[in-house]
């Protein structure tokens, strides 16, 4: 498997590592070459991995590929923040106490480059905390509090703020890592029968279920011998008194309910839909390059940035629509009729990410939702376009023509084709629970959206299963948990 070292650092010991190719990140990125690349092994040591910045578009597009990033997205994610001090388990912060017990000062400042630290007393807690967050450059700052040691804060660090002392010690942990003898990351053991249902009471019509099909959602558990209960945000420290989560409210990479799925995966827990698919659903832009690897057919779609916005009209034609990356419920969407419309718009997208997407505008009085689970076809549903507006929700309209109305079929009742390519979409992200969003034009059905987390409220997408909707969910659960309790792999 080819070495890649994606940087924009000139070091001279970079040449040095055998085998290795260096590119900068802005080629990465938007050089078609490396999309086409197979079996790469992908070092991003980019200067930032801050949401959307270029770094973090490195992971997420080397995903996408199918190339091999380290950090992947996840671990960007669960070193934002507090939720890198969430994720210290009981047994992570016995060894940190040992570690750290001999130090006479309140704070401690730990550099681990690829699961190694210059002492060698640290290098097992190193190993552990390389396991936790697998990165190449990790810097971990403790704090005393009450006799005990704690973790303050983690972070990925770019090559630019490796201390010069440190750089020999770096390259000697970097070449033992790239002759294969890196650290592995500890497996999880499972634990009891009991499902979380996380929900936002106060998301209102945005919900992704309402109150009615959360109770059903409880009975049909009970149905097949699973103790359900709804949980929020404040329960976060009660995952471990469950086998299973279900996310039932709106996801993002860089919101509390990831860092919920990514923390119960990590604990063993059965997590849908898992941080993965979260990860991948939830930012157009690494679904733009998926649907294009694997030849999915979706309207033509072009990955902007500031230094090629000009030539999109003549591209794809007007109107546009542009999109922002981690856009939801037709939020951050946008037509726009002509250049200077695009223009004005383009401010305030390129305020909050680096990239973004830019669509041929497909106009249809619908689009199909082909709900998948467990990669097979679970509800077919026409969601018809808003009143007066060319998308099915209207976030200006009033309350009652916010939404346009919707025909919910049974499965064999849908188009073949779409329902095909909506299985085909959906495999490329997971196993978990999607709703695939497809446009019919011309004969033609295409791909929009895979969603994490779709909707799945009373009297809607239920309204031709019924109860045997959320039956069928809840057997996936109880199936994957009995897997896990027998030491199987989820297929």
């Amino acid at each position: 498997m080819a070495v890649v070292i994606v940087t924009e650092s000139q070091e001279d010991w970079l040449s040095q590592v055998e085998d290795a190719e260096i590119v900068d990140p802005r080629e990465y990125l938007t050089d078609p070459a490396w999309s086409r690349r197979r079996g790469v092994k992908l070092y991003n040591l980019s200067n930032s991995y801050r949401y959307q910045s270029l770094g973090y578009y490195v992971s997420l597009l080397a995903e996408a590929r199918g190339h091999r990033p380290l950090p992947g997205v996840t671990t960007l994610q669960d070193l934002q923040g507090l939720a890198a001090v969430q994720l210290v388990s009981e047994e992570l912060q016995q060894l940190i106490d040992k570690s750290l017990s001999p130090i006479q000062t309140d704070r401690f400042t730990l550099s681990v480059y690829f699961g190694r630290n210059l002492a060698q007393r640290y290098e097992r807690l190193s190993r552990e905390l390389y396991s936790l967050f697998a990165a190449p450059l990790l810097r971990f700052q403790f704090a005393r509090g009450q006799e005990k040691w704690r973790m303050r804060r983690a972070e990925a660090i770019s090559l630019s703020e490796i201390p010069e002392e440190h750089v020999s010690f770096l390259m000697e942990s970097a070449q033992k890592h790239f002759e294969g003898r890196s650290v592995s990351v500890p497996k999880k053991a499972s634990l009891r029968y009991d499902l979380a249902i996380l929900h936002d009471p106060h998301e209102g019509d945005l919900s992704p279920s309402d109150p009615k099909a959360l109770e059903k959602m409880i009975r049909a558990a009970a149905s097949v011998g699973l103790a359900a209960q709804l949980i929020t945000r404040q329960d976060a420290g009660r995952l471990l008194e469950f086998d299973a989560l279900f996310i039932r409210q709106t996801t993002a990479v860089n919101h509390y309910t990831y860092r919920m799925a990514r923390r119960a995966e990590r604990e063993g827990l059965i997590v849908m839909d898992d941080p993965t698919s979260i990860a991948r659903c939830t930012n157009k832009v690494y679904l733009a390059e998926l649907l294009e690897r694997h030849n999915v057919a979706a309207p033509k779609t072009i990955v902007a940035h500031r230094g090629s916005v000009d030539r999109l009209g003549d591209e794809l034609g007007w109107p546009i629509v542009i999109k922002r990356p981690d856009g939801a419920f037709s939020q951050g969407v946008v037509k726009v009729k002509d250049q200077d419309d695009l223009n004005e718009q383009l401010e305030s997208f390129f305020s909050q990410s680096e990239l973004v997407i830019a669509q041929e505008y497909l106009p249809t009085a619908f689009d199909w939702r082909i709900g998948i689970l467990d990669g097979r076809p679970l509800f077919a549903c026409k969601y018809h376009m808003a009143r007066g507006h060319w998308q099915i929700i209207s976030h200006d309209a009033a309350p009652k023509d916010r939404y346009g109305k919707f025909e919910t079929m049974a499965v064999e009742a849908a188009p073949r084709k779409a329902v095909a390519v909506a299985v085909k979409a959906a495999a490329l992200i997971g196993n978990g629970l999607y709703g695939v969003d497809v446009k019919e034009t011309d004969g033609r059905f295409v791909i929009i959206e895979v969603n994490d987390n779709p909707n799945l409220d009373s009297g809607v997408e239920d309204q031709v299963l019924r109860d045997e909707l959320y039956r069928r969910i809840m057997e996936t659960f109880l199936r994957r948990i009995e897997r896990k309790k027998m030491g199987e792999t989820d297929a």
